[in-house]
């Protein structure tokens, strides 16, 4: 363990047995629950605020690093100065409320000190600290709601998973204008999307690197142990433990500034929506993933290259959940009444009629059609993915976790594909089904012969 990058703690960690002993009993009760709550004790020097004239404090790392602790103390620092009001800004609303304010072991709320707990008001979407400094809750999946009110501070968790992350950032950054010092810090674990390059390019940001391992000490050893076994030394891990930002695996069949190209912020008037479904069959915490995808089609598009009305599509919503069958399909009705979809598609080879009959169990008229998969996930997926060649697929916002697997999955390494075999069936569904609609597929085999 290297000292230089250890907490005051770690170190007190280290000394013989004895003289931790004599140091906790040289603390009256008021030193020792100050020292309870006292992050630059526990803190890595890495976790502190940093010093300096800096507008974003960029903290990106693997998971277990400690990143939402550090976003939390911050926030309580900077509330304890002062400084209000504080925007909170998470994925979504449900993210801010569970990681950032009240469930997680280091939410404000848990780690705040007795005497400096905010008190929280969900309804009002706000925590308020006993010296008045506000902390208000906003959403990366409504950018708007940021669009005219002004903060002194504010705190970014996982920037990178939000739906629509530069008009979030920018919404943001237009009100961060009150105060001397307007800062924002951004806990992200990081992608290759254009807002996380320009932070890290941008001369007023100090960048935080972590690793995984950095936060060993205080990490579940199990956890820790099926992490390293599971992903050290592979792409993923290199994103998800050591913080690093990818490029495209160049064997996948997506690649992303073709998806980047073709994003949209919302979508036109749809012919058809339908949710596609890839389903695990089994509910353990090793077992894969349920895929949910829904999209549509939009028939009347006027391609500009070539004058012709062919089918565009839309990525409207990755609602992949790991769960029991009931919590999928739960999820699986959700976002067809959510998105008015005209119809559930979902793969049969695992759980065959057992995949229909537990929707319907939530809903039983759902429309419903089931899909078998008679050839390799690569062949089904690579009609789909020269549909994006084409520009013919439009993201309406940002999926994090889908476009990950788009752009690092190759056909026969890694796990099933869970969100890519979703999104296959949909689109798959709205071309005319495996047998295809041979208008819809014209455009593909051009593609294919130039």
């Amino acid at each position: 363990m290297e000292q230089e990058n250890c907490s005051q703690a770690e170190l007190l960690a280290c000394l013989p047995e004895s003289e931790q002993i004599d140091f906790l009993k040289s603390l009256t009760d008021k030193q020792a629950l100050a020292l309870k709550y006292d992050w630059k004790f526990w803190a890595r020097p890495s976790q502190v605020i940093p010093e300096g004239n800096w507008f974003t404090w960029l903290l990106r790392s693997g998971r277990g690093f400690g990143k939402t602790r550090t976003g939390s103390e911050t926030v309580i620092q900077w509330a304890s100065e002062g400084y209000s009001p504080i925007a909170l800004v998470g994925q979504t609303k449900a993210d801010v409320r569970d990681t950032m304010v009240e469930l997680g072991d280091s939410s404000i709320l848990k780690v705040a000190p007795p005497w400096f707990r905010p008190v929280y008001e969900p309804s009002k979407r706000r925590l308020t600290f006993p010296n008045g400094s506000i902390c208000i809750i906003y959403s990366g999946d409504e950018p708007d709601q940021l669009r005219g009110p002004q903060h002194q501070k504010a705190w970014v968790d996982e920037l990178a998973k939000f739906k629509y992350p530069e008009e979030t950032w920018d919404n943001l950054e237009f009100g961060l204008r009150l105060g001397d010092n307007p800062q924002v810090i951004c806990t992200t674990t990081p992608r290759p999307i254009r807002i996380i390059k320009d932070l890290i390019a941008d001369k007023r940001t100090v960048e935080t690197r972590g690793n995984t391992l950095d936060n060993a000490s205080n990490l579940n050893p199990l956890f820790l142990d099926r992490m390293l076994t599971k992903y050290q030394g592979t792409r993923l891990g290199r994103q998800e433990l050591n913080g690093d930002i990818l490029d495209d695996n160049p064997n996948a069949l997506w690649k992303r500034p073709l998806i980047e190209e073709a994003r949209v912020a919302s979508a036109p008037d749809l012919d058809r929506v339908v949710v596609g479904v890839d389903p695990a069959v089994t509910s353990s915490t090793t077992s894969n993933d349920t895929g949910i995808i829904v999209a549509g089609v939009n028939k009347k598009f006027l391609d500009p290259k070539t004058g012709k009305k062919l089918p565009h599509y839309y990525i409207l919503g990755d609602y992949t959940i790991h769960g029991t069958p009931h919590q999928w399909a739960l999820a699986v009705v959700s976002a067809f009444h959510k998105h008015q979809a005209d119809k559930v598609v979902g793969e049969t080879n695992n759980g065959g009629d057992l995949v229909e009959s537990n929707i319907k169990s939530v809903e039983a008229n759902i429309p419903y059609t089931k899909v078998h998969a008679s050839r390799g996930k690569a062949p089904r997926a690579e009609p789909v993915s020269s549909l994006y060649e084409q520009g013919r697929v439009h993201h309406v916002g940002y999926y994090a976790e889908l476009e990950d697997q788009q752009c690092d999955w190759v056909q026969g390494e890694g796990e099933s594909p869970d969100r890519i075999d979703a999104l296959v069936w949909a689109i798959t569904e709205l071309m005319g089904g495996p047998q295809g609609d041979p208008s819809d597929y014209l455009g593909l085999y051009q593609t294919k012969r130039r």
